[in-house]
This record gives C-alpha cells, structure tokens and sequence, in this order.
C-alpha cells in the first residue's frame, strides 16, 4: 500500500480544508475563524472562500494568522455554471496562489478544476448530496483528487452531509479518487470543529500538507480514529479508538466487518469482497463518530 499514511514517516496533522469567513458569506473575519481552529487544537486551516465576482474572486490571504503549531492553506471554492440540474458548481481548492486568475468567460467545470489543479492546487468535490450532484457530473471532473464523505454544514442545515454514495459509484467506475471529510463551517449555525482530515507529514508546512494530500497520506474522520492499516496475508489488520462497528468495503454491495464493543483491533478477509481492485475501511463508535480510509488499491502491493 504506498498510498498507506501509516506506513509514512512524520506524524498526523489535524486539518479543515473547507471553511468560511466574511470575506465571502461567512459570519466571522478570517482572522477570527483562524483564532477559532488554532484554539481547539487544530494544526492547519484552509479557508475556502467563495471564488465569486460578488466578492471579489477572492483567495482568502491568511498568512498572517500562521503560528508555531499551527499553518495554513490558500484557496477557495470555486463556482461556474452549471450541473446537470441547472445548479451552479461548488469545487473545492486547496493551495491556489493569491493572483489565482478569476472564472473565465464560457469556462466548464472540468476546465476550471484542471486550472485549479495546474495551479497546485488539490482539487475536491464537495458537498454531492447537498446539490444532487449527478454521477456523470462527477465524472467529468478529471482533476479532482477527493470527493467529500461527510459535510457538516450540509448535514447540520438539509440532512444531506453523507457523499459516500458518490465516492463508491466513482470508485466502482474505476476513478481513482480519495475521501474527504470536512466542516464547511460558515458559523451562522453550530458548524464547525465536527469533521477533519488528519495529514501525515514531517512539517506542518503548508507545501508538505499538499504533498501529502495529493498522495493520499491521510485520513479524514469526525471523531474516530484510525491507528494502523496493514495486510498480513490476505487479511486487513485495522487498528482504532474504540469501536462498535469496523468495516472492510469494496465494489458494489461487497463488504465484511466486525460488529461488537470496544473494538480496538480487527482482521478483516479481503478475499470475501472479490477480485475488484480496490477496498476501504470506515470505524464507527459508540457515538456515531466516523473515520474513513482512503481507497486501498490492490495493484499498489
């Protein structure tokens, strides 16, 4: 598994990649909302404001608000017309410079991803049942490194926060394209500080951060949390926090898990789910709380 984080050297990094200040429609400043993060022992921030004329095309400049133990990532989210539904689209883009150049004229959303990523930046689709993203939509998205999992603010405000579904079907069509969980915290509502990436990096340095991601060295959770993954023969060795339910998934229905209480180590048969390339674990405790893997590909070794 080269894409493993477990097996990288460093340490996790806790991280909110989707977030928003005043300077789009956020309710508090920039700095605040940085202030916010730092204070519940997060280790990075991005605050992807809305790459909009309305506000001014902005990419958020919160390099002032750096510390020692806590960085942060330049972006936004990005928007052009439109979906199959008619629905303006929401990408998201992590590490844009500053002079990241505004929406062009007739630009697709495949064409704005791939000037996003061209740029640097990692890439992600956001929100998919929050807009009824399509599957097609989503496919026409070649740049896109992750797609979103869980989005609090969609599940707090429409109940419509689980992107799994979308991520399973792209995986199913052979995307090779990773999870993400994220707040997208705009704090008019309790918003923030529910779902996180954690990154495996040397530095808490915005450069390896990005390193990292595009590699594929995290995992994203709103609670639980992943301490190893690793084969012995054909089976998966999950270790966690404290667990109800630890689960192995693969193409379409495909699945086995371990179902008990605190469950803190589990061998799961990869053989079960099939030949298909790849599998992906989730953890859920007591609470409900979440931690999703990155897909597993089988031609990694």
């Amino acid at each position: 598994m080269t894409s493993n984080p477990f097996a990288q050297p460093g340490r996790f990094h806790k991280g909110n990649l989707h977030t928003h200040s005043t300077t789009s429609d956020g309710v508090l400043p920039a700095e605040e909302v940085c202030r916010r993060y730092r204070e519940r022992g997060y280790h990075f921030i991005c605050l992807s404001d809305h790459f909009l004329p309305a506000y001014g095309f902005p990419v958020t400049d919160t390099r002032p608000f750096r510390s020692d133990g806590f960085t942060t990532i330049l972006g936004a989210e990005v928007h052009v017309p439109s979906t199959s539904l008619g629905e303006k689209w929401h990408l998201l883009a992590n590490g844009l410079p500053l002079d990241f150049e505004p929406t062009r004229e007739g630009e697709t959303a495949p064409q704005i991803a791939a000037r996003c990523a061209a740029a640097g930046a990692f890439v992600s689709i956001v929100h998919p049942a929050w807009y009824s993203l399509s599957v097609d939509d989503a496919r026409s998205i070649d740049a896109a490194h992750a797609v979103e999992v869980y989005n609090h603010t969609s599940a707090v405000k429409t109940d419509r926060g689980d992107g799994t579904v979308m991520l399973d079907q792209l995986l199913a069509l052979g995307h090779r394209i990773n999870a993400l969980a994220c707040d997208d915290a705009h704090f008019e509502v309790d918003d923030a500080f529910a779902a996180w990436v954690m990154v495996k990096t040397e530095a808490n340095e915005p450069d390896a951060l990005l390193a990292a991601l595009k590699a594929g060295h995290y995992y994203s959770s709103t609670g639980a949390e992943l301490h190893d993954l690793r084969f012995d023969g054909d089976e998966l060795v999950i270790e966690c926090s404290p667990a109800t339910g630890v689960f192995l998934q693969g193409k379409g229905s495909r699945a086995v898990q371990v179902l008990g209480t605190d469950l803190r180590q589990v061998r799961l048969p990869a053989h079960k789910l099939g030949k298909h390339s790849y599998l992906r674990v989730t953890v859920v405790d007591a609470q409900g709380r979440r931690a999703w893997s990155n897909p597993i590909w089988r031609d990694e070794g």
